[in-house]
């Protein structure tokens, strides 16, 4: 097999491209502190209640991708839904980069590739293994893609100050949720990925060209690791996820 092939493997380092979202995307004065939250039921209810304001706007042909602030402590920090899937999430984070965000906090579920990473147990992931295409227009081709030390040191020692259990290590990154089968699946596990999602590869890899601190944190939700998928009802752990939400937007404005 010819890598020169496969056009996902044509490389170029050139951080310039034709359209960049720093040229058509001003500095806004907003917090340069984002947390990317795919909760979407949490950042309705925080609007509810009054604690999000929105201070702008991304757009594409979805329509509105609004951002809002919401306070820590004694300062306010951005906080958006980044879309679903790989292409929309890096593509937000690069129009969020233009506009002035320089830390980054993700927070969202995934699915286990182990049975022991029962539903609600909060996973940092530590690298990815980049089965999804975006990662490969930003970071020459490698099969893993590591996390920011750093980051991921502060994102644990958080944790472990609130007492929140958790554990670290790899996840499997991949576009196509609808072809995770059994022998991906078992293969993937056997590298010693916990998680399975769809953005932090490429995430990571945006966050690598542009110089950008970025960390993320998962919590398990459906299961891959039987015989059969079990949903386990995951998006209805609504307080878990409000909480997650509270703690990245802390461990993002400590990281700033």
């Amino acid at each position: 097999m010819n890598p020169a092939e496969f056009p996902i493997l044509e490389f170029d380092p050139n951080p310039r491209a034709l359209i960049n979202a720093d040229e058509h995307h001003a500095r806004l004065d907003m917090p340069a502190v984002l947390v990317f939250c795919f909760f979407h039921d949490v950042i309705e209810k925080l609007v509810n209640d009054g604690i999000a304001t929105q201070v702008h706007a991304l757009r594409s042909e979805l329509g509105a991708h609004p951002i809002y602030t919401i306070p820590v402590g004694d300062r306010r920090v951005c906080l958006m839904h980044p879309g679903v899937g790989a292409p929309l999430a890096a593509a937000l984070l690069e129009e969020a980069i233009g506009h002035g965000i320089r830390t980054v906090i993700a927070v969202g579920g995934a699915g286990s590739l182990h049975a022991e990473l029962t539903i609600g147990h909060v996973v940092v992931p530590t690298k990815a293994l980049r089965d999804e295409g975006v990662s490969y227009h930003y970071v020459a081709p490698s099969r893993w893609i590591d996390g920011q030390p750093a980051v991921i040191a502060h994102i644990c020692t958080e944790l472990d100050r609130i007492q929140l259990p958790y554990v670290a290590g790899p996840v499997w990154t991949t576009d196509a949720f609808y072809r995770e089968t059994r022998a991906r699946v078992d293969q993937r596990r056997a590298e010693g990925c916990l998680l399975v999602e769809m953005e932090h590869a490429s995430l990571l890899a945006v966050c690598q060209l542009r110089g950008i601190r970025f960390g993320q944190i998962l919590y398990s939700g459906d299961d891959l690791s039987g015989s059969e998928w079990d949903g386990r009802s995951w998006h209805s752990h609504a307080s878990l996820r409000e909480q997650l939400t509270y703690v990245a937007a802390h461990i993002a404005a400590t990281l700033d």
